[in-house]
């Protein structure tokens, strides 16, 4: 066993289920504050810096979803049937997403499932028996498609997936592919900071940790997992499309909950 497969000590499960811890907690504290914060749109200058943290420590989850679906696309036995799955579970995530994001942004926005089902669909699309320019425009459609419905990772989520997919059989360009995005993702934040006269010190503090995280999600399966399924592999693939929008709910009822605690008078 060399150095490389010494490191690989995780199942596929076992990751997903890693993600998701960082992801459930960096969404609670990240959320309470801005809905308890009316006005702004930014929680991390008025957060205790180890919520900073471990806010930021959600964004190891969106790169690991990404990896799965541009794996998964070669795995699933069934890609229509997979796609459809995605697309159900998009919709029923929708209102309890709507139900922390409605008092914040309103109610245009859809959550991060309808990326990945983009994803798939742009994956689809390209390797399928079409003309290359219509495989192209139709893979360009799938990415515009996150802007015009406002889904979480708009615009990036597919590009991530879609290359992650395109270059699979390729470690080298895959990172480099990877950290092309991750690029483009974050300069064009600062971009708009820069405009809007915002970018300072803590931008740059805070665009650090989301590289790093990003960075660590990408890690997590490329490099310290060995590929395979977990003990209870039917119970992990529902529990994972279940988990997201009831970790929505449990934000929102613990907002509610100590939102009508804090009020009670003495």
């Amino acid at each position: 066993m060399n150095n490389a497969d010494r490191l690989r000590v995780f199942d596929r499960d076992t990751v997903k289920y890693i993600a998701i811890f960082f992801m459930f907690w960096g969404h609670l504290f990240a959320w309470l504050t801005l809905m308890r914060e009316p006005g702004i749109s930014d929680p991390y200058p008025v957060m205790p810096l180890w919520q900073n943290i471990l806010s930021h420590a959600s964004l190891i989850c969106p790169p690991v979803m990404f990896l799965m679906i541009a794996d998964g696309y070669k795995y699933t036995r069934d890609r229509k049937k997979y796609a459809l799955r995605l697309l159900i579970f998009a919709c029923i995530t929708q209102p309890f997403d709507w139900l922390v994001f409605v008092p914040v942004y309103g109610w245009w926005n859809t959550n991060v499932i309808f990326t990945l089902l983009f994803g798939l669909l742009a994956i689809m699309a390209w390797e399928s028996s079409l003309k290359k320019w219509q495989r192209i425009l139709l893979v360009i459609l799938c990415t515009g498609a996150t802007l015009l419905i406002a889904s979480t990772w708009e615009l990036f989520g597919v590009m991530f997936i879609f290359f992650l997919h395109l270059y699979r059989d390729m470690p080298k360009k895959r990172l480099a592919a990877f950290l092309i995005i991750l690029a483009l993702w974050k300069g064009m934040e600062f971009f708009w900071l820069i405009l809007g006269g915002t970018f300072d010190g803590s931008a740059i503090f805070n665009g650090t940790l989301d590289v790093v995280f990003v960075l660590i999600g990408y890690l997590l399966p490329t490099v310290f997992s060995n590929g395979k399924k977990g003990k209870h592999p039917v119970f992990a693939k529902w529990f994972f499309y279940v988990f997201y929008p009831l970790h929505y709910l449990v934000i929102w009822v613990v907002y509610i909950s100590t939102t009508r605690f804090i009020s009670i008078p003495g």
